[in-house]
């Protein structure tokens, strides 16, 4: 099998490769995050993991597989990136509680030296149960939503804050993996199971 390549340092993107005995090399693609006025939620993420596998790619060429991808958070027209300190953590989740938001994540996979690639995304409804101002306070205080897009993490202690999902559960974790197995599969020859 091809040697595959994540663009990323996500703890969680990593962890749900190797459970499919994937075991990337982890090389975290440094682009400057920007964005453009207009363009849709499912454009920007695309776009990111397209940056960020095309910038890893750059550093192989004997044909390894580069996995880029990025998740946004969408409420209202608004995307959630991390938030900036724990002030900004209770206003996202204040805003979220009770209240249903997308998790859209762009993929991106690259073969390295060929003209090869392959960029979709996926989307993911989730909504929030009512949340107290005590359980946001307390959920901050894990330190958990502090690297997480929307302010939360379902795999985490953040899933107690979910009242119901309709999509791709591992999408809104950061990596559809169902998604990903159909690309590798489709393109790339390469089965995940």
């Amino acid at each position: 099998m091809e040697k595959i390549i994540l663009a990323s340092s996500s703890p969680r993107r990593i962890e749900l490769l190797k459970k499919y005995n994937l075991n990337p090399v982890v090389v975290k693609a440094e682009i400057q995050e920007k964005t453009t006025e207009g363009e849709r939620p499912e454009q920007i993420a695309m776009a990111l993991a397209f940056e960020k596998a095309s910038w890893v790619s750059n550093k192989f060429n004997n044909g390894e597989i580069i996995i880029g991808a990025d998740t946004i958070v969408v409420f209202k027209d608004e995307i959630l990136g991390k938030p900036k300190d724990e002030e900004d953590a209770f206003r996202m989740l204040k805003a979220l509680s009770g209240n249903e938001h997308c998790v859209i994540t762009g993929i991106c996979v690259i073969k390295a030296n060929t003209n090869l690639k392959v960029i979709d995304y996926e989307s993911t409804l989730v909504k929030f149960r009512e949340l107290t101002d005590e359980i946001i306070l307390n959920y901050i205080h894990t330190k958990e939503p502090i690297d997480k897009a929307g302010a939360y993490g379902i795999q985490g202690f953040g899933e107690i804050l979910v009242e119901k999902i309709n999509g791709c559960y591992s999408n809104v974790v950061g990596l559809p993996i169902g998604k990903l197995d159909n690309i590798l599969d489709k393109y790339f020859n390469i089965s995940m199971l």
